[in-house]
Protein backbone atom coordinates (compact mmCIF):
# COMPACT_ATOMS: atom_id res chain seq x y z
CA UNK A 1 0.00 0.00 0.00
CA UNK A 2 1.13 3.44 -0.67
CA UNK A 3 0.14 7.01 0.20
CA UNK A 4 1.86 10.39 0.47
CA UNK A 5 3.11 11.24 3.82
CA UNK A 6 2.41 14.54 4.83
CA UNK A 7 5.57 15.03 5.32
CA UNK A 8 6.01 14.69 1.38
CA UNK A 9 2.97 16.55 0.98
CA UNK A 10 3.83 19.56 2.48
CA UNK A 11 7.75 19.35 0.38
CA UNK A 12 5.36 19.59 -2.98
CA UNK A 13 3.26 22.13 -1.59
CA UNK A 14 6.30 24.38 -0.93
CA UNK A 15 9.01 22.90 -4.55
CA UNK A 16 5.17 24.68 -6.26
CA UNK A 17 5.43 27.81 -4.30
CA UNK A 18 8.89 28.15 -5.02
CA UNK A 19 8.59 27.41 -8.77
CA UNK A 20 5.84 29.85 -9.23
CA UNK A 21 8.15 32.80 -7.20
CA UNK A 22 10.97 32.13 -9.56
CA UNK A 23 8.80 32.27 -12.25
CA UNK A 24 7.20 35.41 -11.56
CA UNK A 25 11.37 36.44 -10.48
CA UNK A 26 12.17 35.57 -13.84
CA UNK A 27 9.00 36.91 -15.97
CA UNK A 28 9.69 40.57 -14.26
CA UNK A 29 13.43 39.99 -15.75
CA UNK A 30 12.88 38.56 -19.19
CA UNK A 31 9.72 41.53 -19.71
CA UNK A 32 13.19 43.93 -20.33
CA UNK A 33 15.11 41.52 -23.11
CA UNK A 34 13.24 43.04 -25.56
CA UNK A 35 13.43 46.69 -24.68
CA UNK A 36 16.77 47.47 -23.65
CA UNK A 37 18.73 47.82 -26.71
CA UNK A 38 15.95 49.79 -28.13
CA UNK A 39 15.60 51.80 -24.82
CA UNK A 40 19.29 52.22 -24.89
CA UNK A 41 19.54 53.72 -28.44
CA UNK A 42 16.44 55.80 -27.23
CA UNK A 43 18.07 57.21 -24.77
CA UNK A 44 21.65 57.75 -26.84
CA UNK A 45 23.43 55.89 -25.17
CA UNK A 46 25.43 53.48 -27.43
CA UNK A 47 25.88 49.33 -27.52
CA UNK A 48 28.97 49.30 -24.96
CA UNK A 49 27.24 51.69 -22.45
CA UNK A 50 23.84 49.66 -22.76
CA UNK A 51 25.82 46.64 -22.36
CA UNK A 52 27.11 48.20 -18.98
CA UNK A 53 23.38 47.85 -17.42
CA UNK A 54 24.44 44.01 -17.38
CA UNK A 55 27.91 44.27 -16.85
CA UNK A 56 26.61 46.57 -13.51
CA UNK A 57 24.47 44.21 -12.23
CA UNK A 58 26.08 41.17 -12.72
CA UNK A 59 29.49 42.46 -10.84
CA UNK A 60 27.26 42.75 -7.82
CA UNK A 61 25.92 39.27 -8.24
CA UNK A 62 29.63 38.04 -8.68
CA UNK A 63 30.46 39.42 -5.45
CA UNK A 64 27.45 39.24 -3.31
CA UNK A 65 26.05 35.98 -4.31
CA UNK A 66 28.85 33.79 -1.86
CA UNK A 67 27.65 35.81 0.69
CA UNK A 68 23.98 35.54 0.42
CA UNK A 69 23.99 31.67 -0.09
CA UNK A 70 26.82 31.35 2.65
CA UNK A 71 23.93 33.85 4.98
CA UNK A 72 21.07 31.68 4.18
CA UNK A 73 22.68 28.47 5.37
CA UNK A 74 23.07 30.56 9.41
CA UNK A 75 19.84 32.54 9.00
CA UNK A 76 17.38 30.59 6.78
CA UNK A 77 16.62 30.59 3.28
CA UNK A 78 13.06 32.15 3.96
CA UNK A 79 14.41 36.02 4.65
CA UNK A 80 17.38 35.98 1.85
CA UNK A 81 14.95 35.11 -0.70
CA UNK A 82 12.42 37.76 0.65
CA UNK A 83 15.29 40.06 0.63
CA UNK A 84 16.52 39.76 -3.26
CA UNK A 85 12.75 40.24 -4.09
CA UNK A 86 12.40 43.18 -2.38
CA UNK A 87 15.80 44.81 -3.60
CA UNK A 88 14.84 43.59 -7.10
CA UNK A 89 11.59 45.45 -7.12
CA UNK A 90 13.11 48.56 -5.35
CA UNK A 91 16.32 48.22 -8.28
CA UNK A 92 13.94 48.32 -11.34
CA UNK A 93 11.59 51.04 -9.81
CA UNK A 94 14.76 52.88 -9.81
CA UNK A 95 15.69 52.26 -12.93
CA UNK A 96 12.36 52.82 -14.24
CA UNK A 97 12.09 56.27 -13.18
CA UNK A 98 15.92 57.25 -13.81
CA UNK A 99 15.11 56.43 -17.68
CA UNK A 100 11.64 57.86 -17.86
CA UNK A 101 13.83 61.33 -16.86
CA UNK A 102 16.28 60.81 -19.31
CA UNK A 103 13.70 60.20 -22.28
CA UNK A 104 11.70 63.43 -21.41
CA UNK A 105 15.04 65.21 -21.30
CA UNK A 106 15.61 65.75 -17.51
CA UNK A 107 18.75 63.83 -17.61
CA UNK A 108 21.02 63.06 -20.52
CA UNK A 109 24.98 62.02 -21.09
CA UNK A 110 26.91 61.46 -18.51
CA UNK A 111 24.67 62.04 -15.56
CA UNK A 112 22.17 60.29 -17.36
CA UNK A 113 24.30 57.22 -18.06
CA UNK A 114 25.81 57.31 -14.55
CA UNK A 115 22.42 57.00 -12.23
CA UNK A 116 21.51 54.22 -14.55
CA UNK A 117 24.55 52.23 -14.00
CA UNK A 118 24.23 52.95 -10.54
CA UNK A 119 20.14 51.48 -10.36
CA UNK A 120 21.68 48.38 -11.67
CA UNK A 121 24.48 48.53 -8.82
CA UNK A 122 22.11 48.29 -6.11
CA UNK A 123 19.81 45.49 -8.17
CA UNK A 124 22.77 43.57 -8.17
CA UNK A 125 23.59 43.73 -4.34
CA UNK A 126 20.86 42.81 -3.58
CA UNK A 127 18.53 40.72 -6.21
CA UNK A 128 21.74 38.19 -5.96
CA UNK A 129 20.20 36.40 -2.54
CA UNK A 130 17.42 35.39 -4.93
CA UNK A 131 19.18 32.51 -7.05
CA UNK A 132 21.73 30.51 -4.72
CA UNK A 133 18.75 30.70 -1.79
CA UNK A 134 16.31 28.90 -4.56
CA UNK A 135 18.83 26.57 -5.91
CA UNK A 136 19.72 26.05 -2.10
CA UNK A 137 15.65 25.51 -1.17
CA UNK A 138 15.24 23.22 -4.14
CA UNK A 139 18.14 20.73 -2.68
CA UNK A 140 16.88 20.83 1.09
CA UNK A 141 13.21 19.37 -0.61
CA UNK A 142 15.30 16.95 -3.25
CA UNK A 143 16.71 13.40 -2.17
CA UNK A 144 20.17 13.15 -4.10
CA UNK A 145 18.79 10.35 -6.91
CA UNK A 146 16.26 13.43 -7.35
CA UNK A 147 18.66 16.39 -7.09
CA UNK A 148 18.99 16.52 -10.80
CA UNK A 149 15.04 16.56 -11.35
CA UNK A 150 14.70 19.43 -8.79
CA UNK A 151 16.89 21.81 -10.81
CA UNK A 152 15.65 20.70 -14.07
CA UNK A 153 12.52 22.45 -11.97
CA UNK A 154 14.54 25.24 -11.35
CA UNK A 155 15.27 25.69 -14.77
CA UNK A 156 11.88 25.27 -16.07
CA UNK A 157 10.58 28.26 -13.82
CA UNK A 158 13.44 30.06 -15.70
CA UNK A 159 12.52 29.02 -18.63
CA UNK A 160 8.77 29.51 -18.32
CA UNK A 161 9.64 33.69 -17.01
CA UNK A 162 11.56 33.86 -20.85
CA UNK A 163 8.33 31.56 -22.34
CA UNK A 164 6.14 34.18 -21.61
CA UNK A 165 8.44 37.83 -20.41
CA UNK A 166 9.29 39.08 -23.37
CA UNK A 167 6.06 38.56 -25.58
CA UNK A 168 4.38 40.40 -22.63
CA UNK A 169 7.18 43.07 -22.71
CA UNK A 170 7.02 43.05 -26.38
CA UNK A 171 2.90 43.94 -25.62
CA UNK A 172 4.06 46.18 -23.16
CA UNK A 173 6.57 47.94 -25.37
CA UNK A 174 3.20 49.98 -26.76
CA UNK A 175 2.54 51.60 -23.95
CA UNK A 176 6.53 52.85 -24.00
CA UNK A 177 9.42 51.79 -23.52
CA UNK A 178 10.18 51.69 -19.80
CA UNK A 179 6.11 50.71 -19.44
CA UNK A 180 7.76 46.84 -19.07
CA UNK A 181 10.06 48.28 -16.27
CA UNK A 182 7.50 49.65 -14.49
CA UNK A 183 5.71 46.12 -14.65
CA UNK A 184 8.67 44.40 -13.53
CA UNK A 185 9.17 46.27 -10.60
CA UNK A 186 5.70 45.76 -9.47
CA UNK A 187 5.45 42.50 -10.17
CA UNK A 188 8.96 41.90 -8.17
CA UNK A 189 6.48 43.50 -4.83
CA UNK A 190 4.08 41.36 -5.69
CA UNK A 191 5.56 38.22 -5.64
CA UNK A 192 7.64 39.21 -2.23
CA UNK A 193 4.83 40.20 -0.72
CA UNK A 194 3.04 37.07 -1.55
CA UNK A 195 6.15 35.07 -0.59
CA UNK A 196 6.55 36.44 2.45
CA UNK A 197 2.53 35.15 3.18
CA UNK A 198 3.08 31.45 1.65
CA UNK A 199 6.44 30.51 1.49
CA UNK A 200 7.85 28.68 4.52
CA UNK A 201 11.28 28.15 5.56
CA UNK A 202 13.37 24.49 4.38
CA UNK A 203 16.45 24.87 6.35
CA UNK A 204 16.15 25.06 10.12
CA UNK A 205 19.17 26.29 12.13
CA UNK A 206 20.48 24.31 14.55
CA UNK A 207 20.72 25.74 17.82
CA UNK A 208 24.56 25.18 18.02
CA UNK A 209 25.08 25.58 13.93
CA UNK A 210 27.98 23.61 12.56
CA UNK A 211 31.03 25.55 11.25
CA UNK A 212 30.42 26.80 7.82
CA UNK A 213 32.65 25.28 5.38
CA UNK A 214 35.18 27.75 4.04
CA UNK A 215 34.36 28.53 0.18
CA UNK A 216 38.35 28.19 -0.68
CA UNK A 217 37.92 24.52 0.60
CA UNK A 218 34.94 23.74 -1.95
CA UNK A 219 37.30 24.95 -4.63
CA UNK A 220 39.86 22.42 -3.74
CA UNK A 221 37.12 19.30 -4.25
CA UNK A 222 37.47 17.87 -7.47
CA UNK A 223 35.21 19.00 -9.95
CA UNK A 224 33.52 21.76 -8.18
CA UNK A 225 36.39 24.52 -10.32
CA UNK A 226 35.55 22.94 -13.33
CA UNK A 227 31.93 22.80 -12.96
CA UNK A 228 31.67 26.62 -12.09
CA UNK A 229 34.21 27.55 -15.02
CA UNK A 230 31.67 25.83 -17.03
CA UNK A 231 28.98 27.63 -15.60
CA UNK A 232 30.84 30.51 -16.22
CA UNK A 233 32.01 30.29 -19.60
CA UNK A 234 28.17 29.17 -21.14
CA UNK A 235 26.16 32.02 -19.49
CA UNK A 236 29.15 34.60 -21.18
CA UNK A 237 28.39 32.51 -24.45
CA UNK A 238 24.47 33.08 -23.80
CA UNK A 239 24.79 36.53 -22.49
CA UNK A 240 26.72 37.72 -24.99
CA UNK A 241 24.08 36.89 -27.79
CA UNK A 242 21.15 38.24 -25.43
CA UNK A 243 22.89 42.11 -24.98
CA UNK A 244 23.23 41.77 -29.05
CA UNK A 245 20.46 39.88 -30.41
CA UNK A 246 17.87 43.21 -30.32
CA UNK A 247 20.69 44.84 -32.25
CA UNK A 248 21.66 42.11 -34.74
CA UNK A 249 17.44 41.82 -35.15
CA UNK A 250 16.81 45.71 -35.62
CA UNK A 251 19.45 46.05 -38.22
CA UNK A 252 19.16 42.97 -39.72
CA UNK A 253 15.49 43.30 -40.63
CA UNK A 254 15.61 47.39 -41.19
CA UNK A 255 13.15 47.59 -38.00
CA UNK A 256 12.12 50.74 -35.89
CA UNK A 257 13.20 50.58 -32.22
CA UNK A 258 9.20 49.92 -31.45
CA UNK A 259 9.14 47.18 -34.14
CA UNK A 260 12.25 45.57 -32.69
CA UNK A 261 10.99 44.97 -29.18
CA UNK A 262 8.08 43.57 -30.68
CA UNK A 263 10.32 40.77 -33.31
CA UNK A 264 12.75 39.90 -30.65
CA UNK A 265 10.08 39.31 -27.83
CA UNK A 266 8.40 37.06 -30.17
CA UNK A 267 11.61 35.54 -31.13
CA UNK A 268 12.99 35.00 -27.47
CA UNK A 269 8.98 33.59 -26.26
CA UNK A 270 9.82 30.50 -29.01
CA UNK A 271 13.59 30.28 -27.37
CA UNK A 272 11.74 30.40 -24.26
CA UNK A 273 9.25 27.30 -24.49
CA UNK A 274 12.29 24.93 -26.19
CA UNK A 275 13.66 25.57 -23.04
CA UNK A 276 11.28 24.96 -21.03
CA UNK A 277 10.00 22.26 -22.24
CA UNK A 278 13.46 20.37 -22.39
CA UNK A 279 13.66 21.21 -18.60
CA UNK A 280 10.18 20.53 -17.33
CA UNK A 281 10.06 17.55 -19.63
CA UNK A 282 13.26 15.71 -21.40
CA UNK A 283 16.01 16.38 -18.01
CA UNK A 284 13.59 14.97 -15.20
CA UNK A 285 13.61 11.60 -16.68
CA UNK A 286 17.35 11.82 -19.02
CA UNK A 287 18.85 12.61 -15.09
CA UNK A 288 17.56 9.55 -13.41
CA UNK A 289 19.24 7.89 -15.76
CA UNK A 290 22.44 9.44 -17.16
CA UNK A 291 25.45 11.51 -14.72
CA UNK A 292 25.66 14.53 -15.32
CA UNK A 293 28.65 15.12 -17.13
CA UNK A 294 27.52 13.29 -20.56
CA UNK A 295 24.62 15.59 -20.14
CA UNK A 296 26.69 18.97 -20.16
CA UNK A 297 28.65 18.05 -23.15
CA UNK A 298 25.94 17.40 -25.37
CA UNK A 299 24.22 20.30 -24.13
CA UNK A 300 27.77 22.18 -24.99
CA UNK A 301 27.07 20.94 -28.67
CA UNK A 302 24.02 21.87 -29.03
CA UNK A 303 24.74 25.42 -27.88
CA UNK A 304 28.01 25.51 -30.10
CA UNK A 305 25.97 24.85 -33.17
CA UNK A 306 22.81 27.35 -32.95
CA UNK A 307 25.30 29.92 -32.17
CA UNK A 308 27.72 28.84 -35.14
CA UNK A 309 24.20 29.05 -37.11
CA UNK A 310 22.77 32.00 -35.98
CA UNK A 311 25.37 34.64 -37.79
CA UNK A 312 24.12 33.29 -41.53
CA UNK A 313 20.12 33.92 -40.54
CA UNK A 314 18.42 36.86 -42.49
CA UNK A 315 14.86 36.54 -41.95
CA UNK A 316 12.48 36.17 -38.70
CA UNK A 317 11.65 32.50 -38.67
CA UNK A 318 15.75 31.44 -39.45
CA UNK A 319 16.74 33.36 -36.61
CA UNK A 320 14.41 31.91 -34.57
CA UNK A 321 15.27 28.75 -35.25
CA UNK A 322 19.16 29.53 -34.20
CA UNK A 323 17.78 31.30 -31.16
CA UNK A 324 15.70 27.64 -30.19
CA UNK A 325 18.25 25.37 -31.14
CA UNK A 326 20.83 27.49 -28.50
CA UNK A 327 17.44 27.48 -26.30
CA UNK A 328 17.81 23.57 -26.28
CA UNK A 329 21.81 23.17 -25.50
CA UNK A 330 20.82 25.82 -22.45
CA UNK A 331 18.47 24.04 -21.07
CA UNK A 332 20.27 20.79 -20.90
CA UNK A 333 23.65 22.41 -19.52
CA UNK A 334 22.35 24.88 -16.82
CA UNK A 335 20.53 22.22 -14.50
CA UNK A 336 22.72 19.55 -15.19
CA UNK A 337 25.91 21.94 -13.57
CA UNK A 338 23.54 23.05 -10.77
CA UNK A 339 22.96 19.29 -10.08
CA UNK A 340 26.48 18.33 -10.42
CA UNK A 341 27.49 21.18 -8.35
CA UNK A 342 24.53 20.32 -5.44
CA UNK A 343 25.86 16.15 -5.40
CA UNK A 344 29.56 17.76 -4.96
CA UNK A 345 29.05 18.94 -1.34
CA UNK A 346 26.70 17.75 1.63
CA UNK A 347 23.45 19.07 2.93
CA UNK A 348 24.94 21.63 5.23
CA UNK A 349 26.83 23.26 2.00
CA UNK A 350 24.21 23.45 -0.30
CA UNK A 351 23.73 27.47 0.21
CA UNK A 352 27.27 28.09 0.45
CA UNK A 353 27.89 26.13 -3.51
CA UNK A 354 24.71 27.79 -4.81
CA UNK A 355 26.55 30.87 -3.80
CA UNK A 356 29.71 30.00 -5.95
CA UNK A 357 27.83 29.92 -8.37
CA UNK A 358 25.45 32.34 -8.69
CA UNK A 359 28.73 34.30 -8.64
CA UNK A 360 30.54 32.15 -11.62
CA UNK A 361 26.88 32.76 -13.56
CA UNK A 362 27.15 36.66 -12.39
CA UNK A 363 31.08 36.13 -14.04
CA UNK A 364 29.66 34.84 -17.40
CA UNK A 365 26.75 37.67 -17.06
CA UNK A 366 29.32 40.35 -16.34
CA UNK A 367 32.07 39.73 -19.14
CA UNK A 368 29.64 38.70 -22.05
CA UNK A 369 27.68 41.54 -22.68
CA UNK A 370 30.91 44.26 -22.85
CA UNK A 371 32.65 41.52 -25.33
CA UNK A 372 29.71 41.22 -27.27
CA UNK A 373 28.68 44.47 -28.04
CA UNK A 374 31.86 45.47 -28.39
CA UNK A 375 32.68 42.88 -30.89
CA UNK A 376 29.58 44.00 -32.67
CA UNK A 377 30.13 47.46 -32.58
CA UNK A 378 33.64 46.89 -33.77
CA UNK A 379 34.29 43.78 -36.18
CA UNK A 380 30.59 42.65 -37.52
CA UNK A 381 27.43 41.62 -36.86
CA UNK A 382 27.89 38.17 -36.15
CA UNK A 383 31.56 38.44 -34.09
CA UNK A 384 29.65 37.75 -31.23
CA UNK A 385 28.11 34.48 -31.82
CA UNK A 386 31.03 33.26 -33.91
CA UNK A 387 32.91 33.79 -30.50
CA UNK A 388 30.25 32.09 -28.63
CA UNK A 389 30.42 29.48 -30.44
CA UNK A 390 34.18 28.81 -30.67
CA UNK A 391 34.01 29.31 -27.02
CA UNK A 392 31.41 26.11 -26.39
CA UNK A 393 33.21 24.41 -28.61
CA UNK A 394 36.89 24.89 -26.62
CA UNK A 395 34.74 24.25 -22.88
CA UNK A 396 33.15 21.01 -24.62
CA UNK A 397 36.14 19.80 -25.75
CA UNK A 398 37.78 20.68 -21.98
CA UNK A 399 34.77 18.84 -20.50
CA UNK A 400 35.32 15.39 -22.89
CA UNK A 401 39.32 15.51 -22.04
CA UNK A 402 39.05 16.21 -18.35
CA UNK A 403 35.60 13.81 -17.58
CA UNK A 404 34.66 15.35 -14.56
CA UNK A 405 32.95 12.94 -12.22
CA UNK A 406 30.15 13.54 -9.79
CA UNK A 407 28.79 10.87 -7.45
CA UNK A 408 24.91 9.96 -8.19
CA UNK A 409 23.38 7.47 -6.02
CA UNK A 410 20.91 5.14 -7.99
CA UNK A 411 17.61 5.18 -6.44
CA UNK A 412 16.51 1.78 -5.14
CA UNK A 413 14.45 -0.52 -7.27
CA UNK A 414 10.91 -0.47 -5.80
CA UNK A 415 10.24 -3.80 -4.36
Amino acid sequence: MTGTTPHAARGGRTRLILFLTIFIAMLGLSILFPIIGPLGRELGLSETQTAWFATAYSLMQFVFSPVWGAHSERRGRRPVLLLGLTGFALSFGLFAVVAELGLRGVLAGTPLFALLVATRLLGGVLSSATLPTAQAMMADLSSQGDRAAGMGLIGAAFGLGVVFGPGLGAVLSTFGLTAPVYFSAALGLVTALVASRVLPETRHVAATPAPATDRRTLLTRPGILLFLALSAVTTLASVSMEQTIGFFVQDTLNLTPAGAAQRIGGMLAVFGVVAALVQGGAIRPLSRRVPPTPLIAAGLAVMAAGMFLLPGMTGFWPITLALAVIGVGSAIVSPSLSAALSLSVSDNEQGTVAGLNSSALALGRMTGPLIGTSLYQHVSHGAPYLLSGGVLGAALLWTLIVRPRVSVPVPAAAP
